[in-house]
């Protein structure tokens, strides 16, 4: 019996990621970056083929390719550090995004004038210019870098640094300053916390993991414990499957809430989608569709969580959509989104 999703789906096949299914020698060809800053510090591996799912008012509509197979996610993982971000602020650990984080993490990391007016909120938007070298990794690395001509143009170039918070940037280092930080708060490797609070919780399986690098071992409490990362840029980050991903997604739709209990602090969902002021597009480390003008074909209330490569969770709240894209063609999204419409038409 024909889907009335069978479009999306096609379409999505169609337009498969162009990254090569070798993951490791694309990093080392110098996708991101020529050697030596390209050096990888965390586990990298092969990835899958296409494929995702569907969900319209939390029923599985659609699916295509092998949804339980676990692969890197790349900067998924910064949409996932917003949620224990949020955790953080619910627990009172982080009273006021807006106070400076050096008030609560006294590590070294933010005594230099250039990063002692950093807030939580400017890590949380990409606007805190943060500088320093973290894990063997400088924040020179990635000044300059423009998503829209990833693997082309030029970065890594020492530009003047601007105030926190006035200038927005995306950058793997500052987004590892983060998952740090609040590795201090919680005084817990940050997987624990999100298996214990967020994944179990919604039924997730147990085949998803969460790496940092060879170089970001810290000792808290008299505990070794890894900090990890914000991505897969130098290895690492988030290994998981499309199914398990759902399940995140469709928790952000129903405003933390599942099966009646409360996971994401009340309001949380609200700050993540609400553009930061610096980048319409850009939320607390979520990708939005302000004026619908980053995806026409969604409505202007969607997010993403998005990840290099191609490994995309879009959540439509309007649509009562929540769909997981592993190694499409970035490019083509909206088109995508633009069948799921007509779909539900």
């Amino acid at each position: 019996m024909p889907n009335r999703f069978d479009s999306a789906i096609a379409y999505a096949l169609a337009h498969e990621s162009p990254w090569p299914r070798d993951i490791r020698a694309h990093i080392e060809s110098g996708f991101f970056e020529p050697p030596p800053d390209n050096a990888i510090l965390g586990p990298v591996a092969p990835r899958g083929g296409p494929n995702g799912l569907i969900l319209h008012r939390g029923q599985e509509v659609a699916r295509w390719g092998d949804t339980r197979q676990v692969d890197m996610t790349f900067s998924v993982a910064k949409s996932y550090l917003a949620m224990l971000a949020g955790l953080a602020h619910g627990d009172g650990l982080i009273p006021d995004l807006d106070a400076p984080v050096r008030a609560l993490v006294d590590d070294g990391g933010f005594e230099e004038p250039q990063n002692a007016s950093i807030t939580w909120r400017h890590l949380l938007t990409n606007t805190s210019e943060w500088e320093g070298t973290l894990f063997g990794k400088s924040d020179v690395i990635d000044r300059g870098r423009n998503l829209t001509v990833e693997g082309q143009g030029r970065k890594g170039l020492a530009r003047p640094l601007h105030a926190p918070g006035t200038y927005w940037e995306y950058n793997d280092v500052r987004v590892n300053r983060l998952s740090l930080a609040l590795l201090r708060l919680f005084r817990r490797p940050l997987p624990e916390v999100f298996a214990e609070r967020i994944m179990r919780p919604i039924g997730a399986s147990e085949d998803w993991r969460w790496h940092g690098y060879e170089t970001s071992w810290v000792e808290v409490d008299g505990r070794r414990m890894q900090s990890v990362s914000g991505g897969g840029h130098w290895g690492g980050g988030v290994f998981i499957h499309a199914e398990d991903q759902a399940r995140i997604g469709q928790l952000t739709l129903q405003d933390g809430v599942w099966d009646g209990h409360r996971l994401l602090p009340e309001g949380w969902v609200r700050q993540c989608a609400t553009p930061c002021a610096l980048n319409p597009h850009y939320g607390l480390l979520w990708w939005l569709n302000t004026g619908r003008t980053r995806w026409p074909s969604a409505s202007a209330g969607s997010w993403c969580f998005s990840g290099a490569g191609g490994n995309i969770t879009w959540v439509d709240p309007e649509l009562g959509i929540t769909a997981v894209l592993r190694w499409v063609d970035q490019t083509k999204l909206d088109g995508f989104m633009a069948a799921v419409r007509a779909a539900l038409q």
